[in-house]
């Protein structure tokens, strides 16, 4: 059965991300929007079944909706990921079939799993079997030389035939030699015409479009153009306030919006908790470094906490410090402005 709610929460979400889209990130994320759909950075299933690496799993409750993406190719082992996925409460377990770095592919996944849609499709037959929850697939529209408008539409078709009712589709082309995952994420045209065109021929799957997109207007425009959703990824996480911040009211029909000053206060609790169970502070506060973008005292937030807080012992005193500095940056520019009128 189809979780709706989680579907509108899919309208908007932010992408799984390695090294970015950790727990701590998430908890912020999910301060600034109460409603986007969230997701864990890749997780292998070798590392969850044979490594029995469940900490990789840590998630507050406060994150949900929540979602995990699997990285694998043995659809025995995804179907035990996905159990433990599932016992550990995620909303949703997803199947990265987009990723085009050289250790994914040596293991089989990721991007180069588009090539073997009859194995995706058993992958995820198992996963579904196992899980208590949505099973998703994120998916590039190709890699190398294939020619997506026949590839893309017979991979939706045998991948959904298993039970996937949700993609996400990266609109660019794996290219698995000859470019770095950067340059992947950067260098392969957009075909956004190619996803709306995947929604128009599979009307009853519910597909979101992800890749160049940095504004919530240009969701908007997804949205109205008859998409599901909208995945953002860089732009999420290096300027939380121009997407997040305005998500709730503009994406999901909500009336309140919190400010970025708000935010910093609530993360106040959750950065002390941390602290006190022996963490340290640039493990939450490199996540911050984008809040206040294009504001006055952008910069000297930035590199307050920079430099601030990888440092032994560092605590509050080191956000206090960068967020004064914003603070009266923000009169000085207030009060020019006053002069100038």
């Amino acid at each position: 059965m189809r979780n709706t709610e989680l579907e509108k929460s899919a309208r908007l979400s932010v992408a799984p991300m390695m090294d970015w889209t950790d727990r701590h990130c998430r908890y912020m994320h999910r301060l600034m929007s109460a409603q986007t759909l969230l997701y864990t950075e890749m997780v292998t299933s070798p590392a969850l079944v044979r490594g029995g690496a469940l900490q990789l799993l840590r998630f507050d409750p406060v994150e949900h909706p929540v979602a995990v993406q699997l990285g694998g190719s043995d659809p025995q082992e995804l179907a035990a990921a996905t159990r433990m996925c599932c016992d550990e409460g995620y909303d949703e377990v997803n199947l990265n079939v987009g990723c085009p770095s050289d250790r994914v592919q040596s293991g089989s996944f990721g991007a180069v799993l588009m090539e073997r849609p009859a194995l995706v499709a058993d992958c995820v037959a198992a996963m579904i079997d196992a899980s208590t929850v949505d099973v998703t697939v994120k998916c590039r529209i190709g890699v190398d030389d294939q020619d997506v408008h026949q590839t893309l539409p017979a991979f939706i078709e045998t991948v959904s035939q298993a039970g996937v009712n949700r993609f996400t589709i990266h609109a660019r082309k794996a290219w698995l030699q000859g470019l770095s995952p950067k340059q992947n994420r950067d260098v392969p045209p957009l075909d956004y015409d190619l996803v709306l065109q995947i929604k128009r021929d599979f009307p009853d799957l519910h597909i979101s479009v992800n890749g160049g997109i940095t504004s919530l207007d240009q969701a908007r425009a997804f949205l109205d153009a008859g998409l599901d959703g909208v995945m953002i990824g860089r732009a999420a996480y290096h300027t939380p306030d121009d997407i997040l911040l305005g998500a709730d009211a503009e994406i999901f029909g909500g009336t309140t919006r919190k400010t970025t000053l708000q935010v910093v206060e609530e993360m106040r609790p959750y950065i002390e908790r941390h602290l006190v169970e022996g963490g340290r502070l640039n493990q939450i506060t490199r996540h911050m470094l984008g809040l206040f973008h294009g504001r006055p005292g952008a910069r000297g937030w930035r590199r307050t906490l920079s430099e601030g807080a990888p440092k032994d012992g560092a605590g509050l005193e080191v956000l206090d410090a960068a967020l004064a500095y914003v603070q009266d940056q923000t009169k000085i520019a207030a009060s020019a402005l006053t002069c100038s009128k």
